[in-house]
């Protein structure tokens, strides 16, 4: 289990970092614990900034004109239809890798949505405070995660844009009503100015379950517990240095 010993803090870089020698070291100075691999989804509507919210996470970047998923770099893309990037959080005594897959917002890919959420542990539903057809959207999305995802999956709500709050059409304490009576986590973020961006994934790293699952195999909702050697190099290694 996770212990209350040591401020939790976010990797330094994402799925592009070089591995280092030796085992990772908690900011602390202290040796890192068991690693936990999570599959986290990004849903929304097109253009309501998830890829830029991703951007900011991973890599600290932020693109004014971001291109759309579909026009990502192939070197981003294992699907024509989502972008795949990886970033890490660490808790106390427990270091969380998120496998990230972004996913197209068009209409006409909905139905390839399933195949991305299918087995993941958490999601992030996006949409732009300045648009309530994007916050319907948010809760078209809720709902069919709600019926069709993992029983046990994190879900958060996240209003994008904050910072054009001055535009904004969707009250805040209307999306925070939703969230509390769907059992959601809700934030408001800026990809833009990184409002809340690298605390939405931190909340959600720690409502994730630490614990391995029964038998030492991952079930549907759960993660998978990795040694140091374990999952991709370049994000296991030294994720947690300063």
């Amino acid at each position: 289990m996770c212990s209350s010993r040591a401020q939790p803090g976010l990797a330094v870089s994402g799925a592009a970092m070089a591995s280092r020698a030796g085992s990772a070291q908690r900011p602390n100075g202290g040796q890192q614990g068991k690693i936990c691999q999570f599959k986290l989804v990004l849903l929304g509507e097109s253009a309501v900034g998830k890829s830029s919210l991703v951007l900011r996470f991973v890599k600290g970047q932020f693109h004014e004109f971001q291109e759309s998923t579909i026009g990502a770099p192939l070197t981003q893309l294992l699907s024509p239809t989502a972008a795949f990037l990886t970033q890490t959080v660490c808790l106390d005594e427990t270091t969380v890798k998120f496998e990230i897959w972004d996913t197209a917002g068009q209409e006409r890919y909905h139905s390839l949505a399933p195949m991305y959420y299918r087995g993941a542990q958490a999601a992030i539903v996006v949409y732009d405070i300045q648009s309530q057809d994007t916050f319907a959207r948010a809760k078209t999305w809720v709902k069919e995660l709600q019926r069709q995802a993992s029983p046990n999956i994190v879900i958060a709500l996240a209003g994008n844009k904050a910072d054009l709050a001055n535009k904004r059409m969707v009250e805040y304490e209307e999306a925070q009503a939703y969230a509390e009576d769907n059992g959601l986590l809700f934030m408001e973020t800026s990809a833009k100015t990184a409002m809340n961006v690298n605390e939405i994934f931190l909340a959600i790293a720690k409502k994730l379950p630490k614990s391995e699952p029964g038998g030492g195999a991952a079930g549907a909702g759960s993660g998978r517990t990795l040694s140091d050697g374990d999952g991709d190099p370049r994000a296991s290694a030294g994720c947690c240095n300063k």
